[in-house]
């Protein structure tokens, strides 16, 4: 196997994996400039991506991403693939300029059909609220998308 020949994945499979694939690990920076990375759920919106502070249980207190959106919006994200057959590898980075976005959902046409759309992309949320009080989303406006595979793939 030749990984000298790597390839960038198409951008119609991009589109595909980004609607379709489940988890992303979000990178911020906190006010110190160390990089804070977790996993989130997300959907895209009119090309935003928006990832909810829902109602999984949290450690109280404003989430630390949230708090570092507010001093710093430069943010990345992360969808990749790991499979033991490294010919299946792929990821897709995403940076962009986030915004805290706190908003009744219900009042906001835009805010309630994303809603709908984590609800139908997350079966989770069925149980789970989608959003907890104050309800509050990141938006994600994409600036650089760069993807790598390890060999040609279409979904």
């Amino acid at each position: 196997m030749d990984f000298a020949l790597t390839m960038k994945i198409s951008k119609a499979t991009i589109e595909v994996l980004i609607d379709r694939h489940p988890v992303a690990r979000f990178a911020s920076l906190d006010t110190e400039l160390n990089i804070h990375q977790v996993p989130i759920v997300f959907v895209r919106h009119k090309n935003i991506f928006w990832s909810p502070v829902d109602g999984k249980p949290k450690s109280g207190g404003e989430l630390s991403r949230v708090r570092n959106v507010r001093k710093n919006p430069n943010v990345s994200f992360l969808l990749d693939s790991y499979e033991q057959d490294w010919s299946k590898l792929w990821w897709i980075r995403i940076e962009g300029i986030a915004n805290i976005v706190e908003v009744e959902y219900d009042t906001n046409a835009d805010i309630a059909d994303i809603v709908r759309a984590l609800r139908c992309k997350y079966p989770q949320y069925q149980d789970i609220p989608v959003l907890r009080k104050p309800e509050t989303l990141i938006a994600i406006s994409p600036t650089k998308m760069i993807s790598w595979c390890a060999k040609t793939f279409e979904i």
